[in-house]
């Protein structure tokens, strides 16, 4: 078969305009097909959400990977940025890689509500468990440096329950899923099993 030069033309064209376009990059950080064994952590999408201070990557993902059992972020925090107040029914280990701040930890999902919180000192190389369902907050607190963790989480795509303060009842906490991290790659209704 000859394929003439304005047939192969078109071909390439319509191949590039496929590749580069915003829906296909799109696809392209959530494909699980396109999971190579090795990668380079500074190459893979980066974004704040809009949460603040909060810098995100996944490293490897539920939705974006197909991971079954766990999925691993890298978290930045800018001085003063945090997390908000929350709870989810898997377990999460944090290692911290750099700087300094503050852990939140409320272990009352026993009580109405999560009541005034534990406070732990978090330093590089220092690492902490948050228990299933266990409010809790992230804070950096050092004024002059960034707060970088990597966070390892159980049951992925976690479902977070987000409290406006300590006090708020847990009957009122506000689900949060996808988070928006997972929101990208969620295209149908995800059936979350216990």
């Amino acid at each position: 078969m000859n394929l003439s030069t304005t047939t192969i033309l078109i071909i390439k064209t319509i191949v590039l305009r496929f590749l580069f376009s915003p829906a296909t990059a799109q696809a392209s950080s959530c494909s699980i097909k396109e999971f190579p064994v090795v990668r380079n952590i500074s190459e893979l999408p980066q974004d704040d959400y809009e949460l603040g201070g909060l810098s995100h990557i996944t490293i490897a993902g539920s939705l974006m990977h197909g991971m079954k059992e766990i999925e691993i972020w890298l978290h930045t925090y800018s001085p003063g940025a945090h997390t908000p107040i929350h709870r989810h029914s898997c377990e999460e280990v944090f290692v911290v890689l750099k700087g300094s701040g503050t852990l939140f930890l409320a272990s009352s999902m026993h009580e109405k509500y999560p009541g005034k919180p534990q406070e732990f000192h978090i330093f590089p190389n220092s690492t902490f468990y948050i228990p299933v369902n266990d409010a809790h907050q992230v804070w950096n607190t050092n004024d002059h440096e960034d707060l970088q963790v990597l966070v390892i989480i159980s049951q992925p795509p976690i479902r977070a329950f987000v409290y406006e303060d300590w006090f708020m009842p847990h009957a009122a906490a506000k689900l949060a899923f996808p988070i928006p991290w997972d929101a990208r790659c969620l295209e149908a209704p995800f059936k979350y099993e216990l």
